[in-house]
């Protein structure tokens, strides 16, 4: 799927946020004795109260492409934090960002205390309530937190992000979940989307799946190439409305 990408700013990160906002570099918390460094973006004036987001990136790593996104949330009055799944890593080709992606998912267990340091240090900020957003890769660990946080995330986005189906895993969700995919993915089948919706549903779970039929993996991406306009737009009016409804 991302054979011929690069990670260039696509239009979704190109898009200036609604109000004015505050940046900077935090460390979130320690794996292993590593410290967290992430990036956060909160509305002018302080984020104390506000709902807070994890903001989960793509197998190209924390680039600037993604502290853009952050930058449109905390726009719409959510304190985002932009976590590093990578150390620190960024890749600029897709060789490089499939070693970096293979690496993060032979230690899962790392990859789980990362973001649930990430929703403790929003917790810890005075977020009122938490959601969780990511693509492609970071779709998946947006799933991941939140299975993590259980009741401690009330909002879960995932763009294409890898299906989980296993029950005992999607039963430590609580959080109602939006689905955002593409049904040209040749890397995430249509079934295994509809599998893991079926999964949810047996298990009490609320999951509301949109697949794009004219779109391909990655539509979405604030990096790389396979960006459609129409289709992205509408998966971001929707994850707005989504936390707008389930983040107090």
């Amino acid at each position: 799927e991302h054979a011929h990408d690069a990670p260039v700013a696509s239009p979704a990160a190109r898009v200036a946020p609604r109000a004015e906002i505050v940046t900077e570099t935090v460390t979130y918390g320690t794996v292993d004795g590593r410290a967290l460094t992430g990036f956060v973006a909160r509305p002018k004036g302080g984020g104390k109260g506000r709902p807070g987001i994890v903001v989960v990136h793509e197998w190209w790593g924390l680039n600037d492409n993604i502290r853009q996104m952050a930058e449109r949330l905390a726009g719409e009055g959510y304190v985002a934090l932009a976590v590093d799944l990578f150390g620190g890593r960024v890749a600029t080709t897709p060789d490089t960002a499939l070693v970096l992606y293979r690496t993060a998912m032979q230690n899962v267990p790392a990859g789980e205390a990362n973001v649930g340091a990430a929703i403790a240090w929003l917790r810890g900020q005075g977020a009122s309530s938490v959601g969780s957003v990511g693509w492609c890769f970071g779709g998946h660990w947006s799933l991941r937190t939140g299975l993590v946080g259980g009741k401690d995330v009330q909002a879960v986005v995932v763009y294409y992000g890898a299906p989980i189906t296993d029950a005992k895993e999607l039963g430590r969700l609580k959080a109602p979940l939006l689905g955002l995919f593409g049904g040209l993915d040749q890397g995430i089948p249509v079934d295994s989307v509809r599998a893991m919706e079926r999964q949810l549903t047996a298990l009490g779970r609320t999951a509301t799946i949109k697949v794009y039929d004219d779109a391909s993996h990655a539509f979405a991406n604030p990096s790389g190439k396979a960006y459609n306009a129409k289709d992205a737009e509408d998966a971001w009016q929707r994850t707005l409305a989504f936390f707008k409804a389930n983040l107090r």
